[in-house]
């Protein structure tokens, strides 16, 4: 309406000099009205500046609205009334579209916002490759996954897992592989998958990673607990009747020898039944106590979380050894980094599990000299707190090292292989992680993730 009205207006402005103009022309040819073309030629200046002037305001305005729409400058009002007819409608024209266009950018804007809100806390790690090998972490899930580690080029990648680098790199859009993912001496199974997305002609890569471990680990650590309970329950059922009847047959058999007590032969026989029946009633009590052992595999509360303070529970495993290692000529050397590190753990679980581990470590440095134990805890790379008990012993061979957590398994010969699988358990309760690395200059180091 605004454009409307200052059309009609410059139009009847241009008429009117285009009239003055004839005008003008004729008295020219006409002789003797020299007053009149005096006065007409003033007139005919008059409208030249009017229009010139008017068509002046409107550049100048339009040349700041241009402007301000370039820039995205929403702040500028065009209040024009006065400065003559037509101009206070272009005003409002000018200030209703930039109102506009700061309507619709806002609103972009917020969905924008609403958009990078989701990806941004979308639970599951978000990246793209370019095709000159660069990296975007796309959200918190993703930067959580790498920590402070370096991310941004594929080569970079090397760092969680030569196999996970290739993996990367050679994944199809739309295909769907299991990865392993190093963390921190951790290493977790991926669920990788791949698209193919254009953005200005130029294609990329788009990668989600799905964190599978604790999945896998709940469905082991369920199918472990099933077996554990079948077969205790089916060993009990047996070996009670075995353990009651030989009790039983020593009752019968010291009466028998009692009422033969007269003939020796009979007695000598007698007492080698005994003997026996003894043996089978003894193996039987240790069966027992061996398969009650197990059943702590499957009655393991749920963890009763607090904030546990590292550098006490620290200290306490410190008493707790001091004296006994001593003699034994071992040393513990403790430390937490920061001083005042805490975790959110179920303090009777983890001091249990620590204890259980400090005294694995000290039967692997039996005899040896300069023995040594080290726990500490720190943040890992990925802000995750982390314990470390470490020894400078023989250390544990591969093939041994790929069964320590697993229930039932041992190489000591009065153990009962339930000591680490229990404490795997405890960590996977607590939402972590236990593994096994070789310490650097000799020996084991067990790692509890949290």
């Amino acid at each position: 309406m605004g454009f409307r009205r200052f059309s009609v207006l410059l139009a009847g402005r241009l008429v009117l000099l285009m009239l003055n103009l004839m005008g003008l022309s004729y008295l020219f040819s006409v002789p003797g009205y020299h007053a009149a073309t005096f006065l007409t030629f003033c007139v005919l200046v008059f409208l030249t500046a009017e229009v010139f002037q008017f068509v002046k305001r409107t550049n100048a305005e339009i040349s700041r609205f241009l402007d301000a729409a370039r820039y995205a400058d929403f702040s500028q009002r065009f209040r024009m009334r006065d400065l003559g007819a037509g101009f206070g409608e272009l005003g409002d024209t000018f200030t209703d579209i930039l109102t506009r266009f700061q309507e619709v950018r806002a609103t972009k804007e917020k969905e924008l916002r609403h958009l990078k809100a989701l990806i941004e806390h979308v639970p599951v790690p978000l990246l793209s490759l370019h095709s000159d090998g660069s990296l975007n972490i796309w959200n918190n899930a993703a930067r959580r996954l790498f920590g402070t580690a370096p991310a941004t080029h594929l080569n970079q990648l090397a760092q969680f897992g030569e196999g996970f680098q290739k993996e990367v790199a050679s994944i199809e859009p739309g295909e769907r592989r299991l990865v392993a993912f190093d963390a921190d001496g951790v290493e977790q199974q991926m669920m990788l998958a791949a698209t193919k997305i254009i953005i200005d002609s130029k294609p990329e890569k788009l990668f989600s990673l799905q964190n599978i471990q604790s999945e896998l680990d709940l469905a082991q650590l369920q199918a472990w607990q099933d077996l554990v309970r079948v077969l205790t329950h089916e060993i009990m059922n047996s070996i009670t009747p075995v353990a009651s009847l030989a009790k039983t047959a020593v009752d019968l058999v010291d009466d028998a020898a009692s009422k033969v007590k007269n003939n020796p032969e009979v007695v000598a026989e007698l007492g080698d039944v005994k003997d026996a029946v003894n043996t089978v009633a003894r193996r039987s009590d240790r069966l027992n106590q061996f398969v009650s052992s197990y059943r702590s595999l499957t009655r393991l509360p749920p963890p009763e979380r607090t904030l546990v303070r590292l550098r006490d529970l620290f200290d306490t495993m410190e008493r707790l050894f001091r004296e006994e290692w001593q003699t034994e000529g071992i040393k513990l050397l403790a430390s937490v980094e920061p001083a005042e590190l805490d975790v959110s753990a179920d303090s009777d679980m983890l001091e249990q599990i620590l204890i259980n581990m400090l005294k694995n470590a000290g039967q692997a440095l039996a005899g040896k000299k300069d023995a040594t134990v080290w726990l500490f805890a720190r943040l890992n790379k990925r802000g995750r707190v982390a314990i470390e008990i470490a020894d400078n012993g023989p250390g544990i061979p591969d093939d041994i090292a790929k069964q320590i957590f697993v229930p039932f398994f041992t190489t000591k010969r009065a153990g009962s292989g339930v000591g680490l699988a229990l404490t795997r358990q405890v960590m996977i309760s607590h939402g972590g992680a236990v593994s096994l690395s070789e310490r650097e200059g000799g020996g084991a180091a067990f790692s509890l993730t949290f």
